[in-house]
């Protein structure tokens, strides 16, 4: 672990029992009832802080029954606050308040034993007797939020009475459209400043903004969510356990900083990050010139998932039937042709025969390994598409399954689902299997999610989507080195498992919204894979356009965020608007800048 600054901060305990924190930044009150506790910065309104918590078990719900007095002392030189209660759900417990120089850092700890359930945090349930018993959120004077996550994509920012969730969990349907970063930061970020929800983050309109930011080590976080819970002036964070973590003896929460004083929320979550490098919850880049990404990371792509789409829209049949070797082969003419020839070729779904085996399909890829043994001859990388979780041709037993054993995602808790993992990766991309030379790992949102759902091991949530990619990045390297590891994972705990932060679709087909503003959505969500992830490199990606216009400003875009990704040949799926030599000839102009090859790392 990093040594900590040196220490900036003052802590008083008053004769009345309160304690009274100054930092450069910030003011922290905690009340005499230890339950309370004012937060302020700069000339804003203060956080109304409701300190206890509430950790509830399965079967058993968190009250408060009673509060102490909070009680001071030091932590590697910062002030250090510990405020003890009575649980309806636990044998002790108790708030910690580690008033660093940045802003307080609070996590609940319990002993006990039970399976958690949800941990509510910076919230509790009151069961002190007199007015005001049930749930006490905390208050706040905030206008607008920012969530690192996208969800429509024409709203950047929401107001702050709207909820907000970060986990790895989602879908296209109502309410869980917030799977196109799975997971993103865990920080969200909210300014008193009322601002459209269609403003760019960075602009500086807001006179300063607040991080909340969750960290720990990411085998600790074995929730499938981070939830802001908003109420009528109030707020908390829920973390979603749903009965997979385990407690006999002790436990504590991950911690939850509140860091005021950002000129915007991507500073934000820079310093979240360095937050998570500093406390050794997250990789930090390594210094070493072998660290620099192979050249061929960087030239431009070509992913067929577009032209499937387009081709399905034409023909009337399933996109992933139309991933064939004579399709990519069309696709691929059509664009040398035109003077294009992708430096990186994704083949896309469904290129095997099952979805969760290395097995190409034979009937449509008939001679995979030598179709890329031709594409390497002409100077060409290949990616394989994988989709994340997927049970087809896995053994039930190897999988997540529900109470009557009907398999929902493979486990990668159970050996034998590793070791077909690892199996699968050698066959994909070593020199005697396929050759490939790396892959796009997609549908990360599929994590299993439920409380009766029966895995095989501790990890859950976000930590078993880390183990899952784990084990699969391992793997890769070891069949190929330089083997290209593609995710839409931008978390900085998930910068130890990809290479590559995919931008992910630019709309859900579902929108009501079908001419949202691609170009700001884009740049946004790159701007928070470069804050999350720094060091590592950004796909693009291209699909799915709403119209010919927002594609072509998307085109012109991409240099400034990314490694250019092309999803079409011929004409869009969405409208059918052909592409036209005008659309061809800055292409052509593009690939041969190589201008976001300056921009590497």
């Amino acid at each position: 672990m990093s040594p900590r600054p040196a220490p900036r901060v003052r802590a008083e305990a008053r004769d009345d029992g309160s304690v009274e924190v100054t930092a450069p930044g910030y003011r922290l009150t905690v009340a005499p009832d230890g339950a309370t506790a004012r937060l302020a910065a700069g000339p804003g309104h203060p956080l109304q802080l409701r300190l206890p918590g509430a950790l509830d078990r399965v079967g058993a719900r968190d009250d408060t029954l009673s509060v102490d007095t909070p009680v001071l002392a030091t932590e590697d030189g910062c002030p250090l606050i510990t405020v003890a209660r009575r649980s309806t759900a636990w044998r002790s417990a108790h708030t910690r308040l580690w008033c660093g120089p940045e802003g307080p850092e609070l996590t609940w700890h319990v002993t006990g034993s039970g399976r958690l359930d949800e941990a509510h945090l910076l919230a509790f349930r009151s069961a002190l007797g007199g007015r005001g018993s049930g749930l006490q959120p905390s208050g706040h004077a905030w206008h607008t939020l920012f969530s690192p996550n996208p969800g429509a994509p024409r709203r950047l920012l929401r107001g702050a009475g709207e909820s907000a969730v970060i986990g790895v969990c989602g879908d296209a349907r109502p309410g869980r459209g917030h799977w196109f970063f799975t997971p993103a930061p865990l920080c969200l970020a909210f300014t008193e400043t009322a601002l459209p929800d269609d403003a760019e983050p960075a602009t500086g309109l807001a006179d300063t903004w607040w991080t909340v930011g969750v960290g720990s080590p990411v085998a600790a976080q074995t929730f499938t969510q981070l939830a802001y819970v908003p109420s009528d002036g109030g707020w908390h964070l829920r973390l979603d356990h749903e009965g997979h973590t385990a407690v006999d003896g002790s436990f504590h929460t991950p911690t939850v900083r509140l860091a005021p004083g950002h000129h915007d929320p991507y500073a934000g979550l820079r310093a979240h990050r360095s937050w998570l490098v500093a406390r050794g919850w997250a990789p930090a880049r390594a210094t070493d010139e072998t660290a620099a990404p192979p050249a061929w990371w960087s030239e431009p792509m070509f992913c067929g998932w577009g032209a499937q789409m387009a081709r399905a829209r034409d023909t009337g049949r399933p996109a992933p039937e139309l991933s064939s070797q004579a399709e990519y082969d069309a696709h691929l003419d059509h664009l040398a042709r035109h003077g294009l020839v992708p430096g990186t070729v994704v083949v896309d779904d469904k290129w095997q025969r099952l979805y969760g085996s290395w097995e190409p399909d034979a009937d449509r890829w008939p001679g995979l390994r030598s179709w890329i043994a031709e594409r390497h001859a002409a100077g060409q990388r290949v990616l394989l598409w994988w989709r994340a979780w997927a049970t087809e041709g896995v053994p039930a037993r190897w999988c997540v399954r529900t109470p009557d054993g009907h398999p929902v995602a493979l486990d990668p808790g159970h050996p034998e689902a590793r070791a077909l993992l690892r199996d699968n990766l050698r066959a994909m991309l070593a020199p005697d299997g396929l050759d490939a030379d790396g892959l796009k790992i997609d549908f990360t949102a599929d994590t299993p999610s439920g409380h009766h759902l029966v895995g095989h091991g501790p990890a859950w949530g976000v930590a078993l989507l880390h183990q899952q990619l784990a084990v699969m990045y391992a793997a890769a390297k070891e069949a190929k080195p330089d083997a290209l590891v593609v995710t839409h994972t931008p978390h900085p705990a998930f910068a130890d498992v990809t290479d590559m932060v995919r931008l992910n679709d630019m709309l859900r087909l579902d929108d009501p919204d079908p001419y949202a503003h691609v170009v700001p959505q884009m740049r946004y969500r790159a701007a928070v894979a470069r804050a999350g992830c720094p060091h590592l490199l950004v796909d693009t990606d291209d699909w799915c356009a709403p119209d010919l216009a927002q594609w072509r400003a998307y085109a012109e875009a991409k240099p400034a965020l990314g490694v250019p990704a092309l999803y079409v040949t011929t004409h869009l799926d969405r409208t059918g608007e052909r592409l036209q030599a005008r659309d061809y000839a800055a292409l052509r102009t593009q690939w041969r800048s190589g201008g976001w090859r300056d921009r590497a790392e």
